[in-house]
């Protein structure tokens, strides 16, 4: 028989990345949500996370006991719930690109949950490499991520237009210089295609900004830290678009992909259908450039 509340932490430890942001969700403190883990992996015999100085990662029993451990808190509520008299809740766990928190689609989301007062809505921002990863193991239910085009099925795809982007007054450097890059952090599909067609031509480049969050890119490159890669209805009033005369490549498009899990709950489907909707509309086809 598993522990419930043991299950609970780990999913809580999971979801929130971390043992101190766990503990704030399940009101105990890090160590004794450190304990419980310890108590769940000697019950399982298995350990089930792997710990570094920054983060945690899955181990393989891990991955395999998320699911089941979602499912069983999920089913333990719905019982909890019904022989209470009330409507069971459904939990629906979104994981979507930091740049789209700030766009219209966080109005479309909050729309969503408001006609739907049973459904407990968690979205989480981070980079796409990372939803896609959790997604893959059980930690979303629905998510909208950056993706090479043509990666394999989905619910939708639209293509993203990517641009060189300076500050609207920033002097650039010569062209045997080394090139400053504002980027996001490891891991992100644009840092990558900025790097690989950077090196394609020769041009040399030097990381001078990252920053986990889009404010943080966009501010430094209307500071006139440097040049991102960024899609290009990010460009703003303070920034310029960068071409080939500037000596900037072309890149190819990136895609933006939405997924939902396979046994993903009803509630979860309404909600893929309704950002399916909104990203036909905002990605329609011959516009030259996307504005949310």
């Amino acid at each position: 028989m598993f522990d419930l509340d043991l299950l609970r932490s780990f999913v809580s430890v999971v979801d929130a990345g971390g043992f101190t942001r766990a503990g704030e969700r399940v009101n105990r403190s890090q160590s004794t949500v450190s304990q419980q883990i310890r108590r769940l992996e000697e019950d399982i015999g298995k350990p089930l996370l792997r710990r570094d100085r920054r983060t945690i990662h899955l181990t393989e029993a891990g991955e395999t006991l998320l699911g089941y451990a979602r499912r069983l808190l999920e089913i333990a509520d719905e019982a909890r719930q019904s022989l209470g008299g009330e409507a069971p809740a459904t939990t629906v766990r979104l994981g979507i690109p930091e740049d789209f928190a700030v766009t219209s689609l966080t109005g479309v989301i909050a729309d969503f949950a408001r006609a739907r007062p049973s459904v407990r809505l968690e979205v989480r921002c981070d980079l796409s490499v990372r939803l896609r990863e959790g997604l893959a193991r059980g930690q979303f239910d629905a998510v909208l991520a950056k993706r090479e085009p043509d990666s394999g099925p989905a619910l939708g795809a639209w293509p993203e237009r990517l641009v060189w982007l300076a500050g609207k007054t920033a002097a650039l450097p010569a062209r045997g210089a080394p090139l400053p890059l504002v980027a996001f952090m490891p891991g992100c599909l644009y840092r990558d295609r900025a790097i690989r067609a950077l090196d394609a031509i020769g041009r040399p480049w030097r990381i001078a900004y990252e920053s986990p969050n889009l404010s943080g890119v966009q501010a430094a490159v209307a500071g006139g830290l440097g040049i991102a890669l960024l899609e290009a209805r990010i460009a703003g009033t303070d920034h310029r678009v960068l071409g080939p005369e500037d000596g900037m490549p072309r890149v190819p498009s990136t895609e933006l992909a939405l997924d939902l899990r396979p046994d993903a709950p009803e509630a979860a489907q309404a909600l893929g259908r309704t950002i399916l909707t909104f990203c036909d509309e905002k990605f329609a086809p011959n516009r030259e450039q996307i504005a949310f």
